[in-house]
């Protein structure tokens, strides 16, 4: 499993990102690299984006890891890791000494799942309307000495991700990270202006 570096989507061509962090974006399911990155005018002016294409054609779309249709919020831990894994790979072929992530849904799980692989190579992380795969993981002491900053936002009418799935999430962001939780009214398997202004501001004190 790879990432394909000819569908990233950047910001910034390749002279203007020397000396800049770098801020990668992971779409959800069955959406593609174009999907977040409409956001790109309304994110940090700082930070080169970077937004990735997952690995795995699905329903139109692409996925990181195939989803669970059973409702009782488990997944295959090792995919993620798989997944995780790859992107892992693609930075290691960047050139940029800060990153952070921002994932809407399983792209949420996703930047989760890497904050557990290399806590150490993120400055922080942001989790739309997502949530972490398991309970525990092997990374997941590691992760608990760095405790880097995450932005967890969710809205009280998103019926997509399993009500397990967020008091798991709840419960390990609070063991794990230092998270900043916001929950918006109304507001269903999506992104509101008053989400992405405060994410935004999340951004730019940590990223």
């Amino acid at each position: 499993m790879q990432i394909d570096s000819t569908a990233v989507l950047w910001s910034a061509p390749e002279r203007e990102r020397a000396g800049r962090p770098l801020l990668v974006l992971l779409h959800g399911y069955g959406s593609h690299e174009g999907d977040l990155f409409a956001m790109a005018p309304g994110l940090p002016l700082d930070p080169v984006i970077a937004s990735l294409r997952a690995p795995i054609p699905e329903n139109g779309g692409f996925s990181w890891f195939p989803i669970n249709l059973s409702g009782d919020g488990r997944h295959n831990v090792e995919l993620v890791d798989d997944a995780a894994r790859a992107v892992l790979a693609w930075l290691d072929d960047q050139q940029f000494t800060s990153v952070s992530l921002l994932g809407f849904s399983q792209g949420a799980a996703m930047a989760l799942q890497l904050l557990r692989l290399a806590p150490e190579r993120f400055t922080c992380a942001v989790a739309l309307s997502g949530f972490v795969v398991s309970a525990e993981h092997s990374g997941d002491a590691a992760l608990t000495s760095i405790r880097p900053p995450v932005f967890w936002g969710r809205g009280t009418d998103d019926a997509v991700i399993p009500a397990v799935n967020i008091a798991r999430t709840e419960e390990w962001l609070v063991d794990h990270t230092r998270a900043e939780s916001h929950i918006y009214e109304g507001l269903a398997h999506s992104i509101s202006t008053d989400e992405l202004n405060d994410l935004v501001s999340f951004l730019n004190t940590h990223s």
